[in-house]
């Protein structure tokens, strides 16, 4: 029995052995330092397959998005949307098309020079068992002046104040010893610090209040106002002001405007997400009620 288990553990050991590796971390010539400049990107008939042999999750996806404009990402569950960001971050290889950050393909970059200029929040915050500095600027490059206004801009430096050892306090694994809104702040204050030209964010505020939320809309709103945000949202009242919203279905792009524009069409996919969002939201505030 012991060595049947343990057998399992020599199987998997095998399997990453056979993993195909990602593409090279540098590549010649390299990017220049202020790139991107603008942080305009282009979908060109994106299509992307998680493995050889399964089916597309994105089906010819070709939209262009302007320098610093906030873009919402919406569609039920299993549209693609999380799909289209591991796409833009290489996670997964494109089957076919391309995307372009100003006027570069993300294809002909290292990885190491893709992912270090561009920012994401995911749905899960991710911290580490440290101090606040350490999981705000791990590798030392920011003063503690520039780290307290990011906490200021994300309405946490109180709550750091009040820790106690300031900048030095303990952050347990995966920060449980804070509230959930607290690490997505946290990693708000991180992409802050790096002030990158790109910002994605992957269902950040899906498991958080609507209070919550909304504190994290205003920030970005107010400190990404030279970034282009792309805000994959289970909620509509998230993206409800964005410039333009990219509907989903399927793996493929069926509504690309305004949210006005959207809403104005009884009959769009959008206009039926955001009643049931509406719906889910007064439900949600009902037993809000109730519980208190």
């Amino acid at each position: 029995t012991d060595v049947e288990n343990e057998l399992v553990a020599v199987e998997r050991c095998i399997q990453y052995t056979q993993l195909e590796p990602e593409a090279a971390l540098v590549v010649e010539p390299r990017p220049k330092a202020s790139w991107p400049e603008d942080g305009s990107i282009t979908f060109n008939n994106l299509s992307l397959r998680y493995r050889e042999g399964l089916p597309l999750v994105l089906r010819g996806i070709s939209c262009k998005i302007r320098a610093r404009e906030k873009i919402g990402v919406v569609g039920r569950t299993g549209a693609g949307k999380s799909s289209l960001m591991n796409a833009l971050f290489r996670i997964t290889e494109a089957a076919g098309g391309s995307i372009s950050i100003d006027g570069v393909p993300i294809a002909n970059i290292g990885l190491e020079d893709l992912r270090s200029r561009l920012a994401i929040i995911p749905q899960d915050p991710t911290l580490f068992a440290g101090t606040v500095r350490s999981n705000l600027d791990p590798f030392n490059i920011y003063t503690d002046e520039e780290i307290w206004r990011a906490l200021s801009n994300v309405y946490l430096r109180e709550q750091v104040e009040q820790m106690g050892k300031g900048l030095n306090s303990p952050v347990t694994e995966f920060g449980e010893n804070l509230s959930v809104g607290s690490r997505q702040l946290m990693c708000l204050a991180r992409a802050l610090l790096r002030n990158p030209r790109i910002l994605v964010m992957d269902e950040a505020t899906a498991s958080i209040d609507y209070k919550s939320d909304e504190k994290i809309q205003k920030t970005i709103r107010e400190q990404f106002q030279n970034a282009t945000v792309l805000t994959i949202a289970h909620r509509i009242a998230t993206i409800a002001d964005s410039d333009r919203v990219m509907v989903l279905d399927y793996g493929k792009l069926i509504e690309f405007d305004t949210p006005a524009n959207l809403l104005k069409n009884p009959l769009s996919l959008f206009a039926s997400l955001a009643k049931k969002s509406k719906q889910a939201k007064k439900e949600a505030t009902e037993a809000s009620i109730a519980a208190s």
